[in-house]
């Protein structure tokens, strides 16, 4: 294959835009079963002792009323039926609202919360047999495999593993009454529920990693690829238009920070100002660090003043200034003598400044 024609570039970040547009948006499911299994028994198992006083009010209530009538009324046993759906409504809300949660949260952390319609969409490629048998012999099929395989022969091990536990446990509870030995099976049967949720986060993390790996793998471009997007993107007005603005933004801002090294700051009075440094150490003459009109004039007074920097009213200089020299640029000959005598008067400033 030409090597123009191989995937071999980083996705761009129109790329991954387009992408997600088209409903290709990166997520681990595993990882979000492995966390959302993993809060429901953690949430069972801290909620057990309400589960436990629950079930037995139930119970206690009808043998109760059993052993106290010769027939069971078709009233109670609505009741009774009634209360108990209302009593396990009770018990599962919360455990369904914090599976719920934990899927959105984890979902959400891994996709950033951007969520395309494209996939609910009907294609017939999804119906196509030639796809299927595909996807069917690819590499992630077999990925799948592998991960249901291992899945499996972990989880018959845990549950092997619990059954020979609560096994020896069965002797110490033959003289306990029924809720106890209810409660202790429950107890080992949400900690099995943990330590498979455990596992399945360590699986979930591996499948993560090659999750992102094979969708950064199948987002790749090709050079022929890059150079279009380059040609489409840089080609398109608007995309000029708001890079000029972003590279104008960025150097004003920069402009403003030099604001404060300047020593003079040349105004006419408010339309036009020019901030010049001069230090005969290292510059040859007055340098232009600054200069704006109006508004922009407006913030180079307000910071001078700011630091204390003097400005001087020179209405033909200031504009002469900001028409013909160029931030960073040293002043040409010809503003020599105009800017002699008020680089004079800002060294007298600062030198009655020292006696002070």
């Amino acid at each position: 294959m030409d090597t123009a024609e191989e995937k071999t570039e980083d996705a761009t970040p129109k790329k991954r835009r387009d992408e997600q547009k088209r409903g290709n948006i990166f997520q681990s499911a595993d990882a979000v079963s492995a966390f959302s299994t993993l809060a429901v028994f953690l949430v069972l198992r801290a909620a057990m002792p309400y589960i436990y006083h629950s079930i037995c009010n139930i119970m206690t209530g009808f043998f109760h009323y059993a052993a106290n009538h010769d027939m069971l009324s078709s009233s109670f046993v609505q009741d009774v039926n009634r209360q108990a759906w209302l009593d396990i409504i009770i018990l599962a809300a919360p455990v369904m609202l914090v599976a719920a949660g934990a899927a959105i949260i984890i979902t959400g952390a891994q996709t950033k919360f951007k969520f395309s319609g494209e996939k609910i969409k009907f294609k017939l490629s999804n119906i196509n047999p030639v796809e299927g048998f595909k996807r069917l012999f690819s590499l992630r099929s077999v990925i799948e495999v592998l991960k249901a395989i291992i899945k499996t022969v972990i989880i018959g091990y845990l549950i092997y593993n619990k059954i020979i536990d609560i096994c020896a446990q069965c002797s110490g509870m033959m003289d306990s009454d029924v809720f106890h030995s209810a409660a202790v099976v429950f107890n080992d049967i949400f900690d099995l529920g943990i330590q498979m949720s455990l596992v399945f986060i360590g699986l979930a993390a591996a499948d993560y990693l090659y999750q992102r790996w094979d969708y950064e793998r199948n987002i790749k471009m090709t050079v022929q690829e890059m150079k279009e997007e380059f040609k489409e993107t840089e080609g398109n007005p608007e995309t000029k238009s708001r890079i000029r603005q972003v590279q104008r933004s960025m150097s004003r801002r920069r402009m403003m920070q030099q604001v404060p090294t300047a020593d003079v700051v040349v105004r006419n009075p408010t339309h036009f100002a020019v901030a010049l440094r001069y230090k005969p150490e290292k510059d040859e003459a007055p340098v232009v660090v600054a200069k704006g009109q109006d508004r922009i004039a407006f913030k180079i007074i307000e910071i001078a003043e700011k630091y204390d920097i003097p400005m001087k009213e020179d209405r033909p200089l200031a504009r002469a200034l900001y028409a013909t020299v160029e931030v960073n640029q040293e002043i040409p000959p010809e503003f020599y003598a105009p800017l002699a005598g008020i680089m004079a008067w800002v060294l007298q400033l600062k030198k009655k400044e020292m006696k002070r």
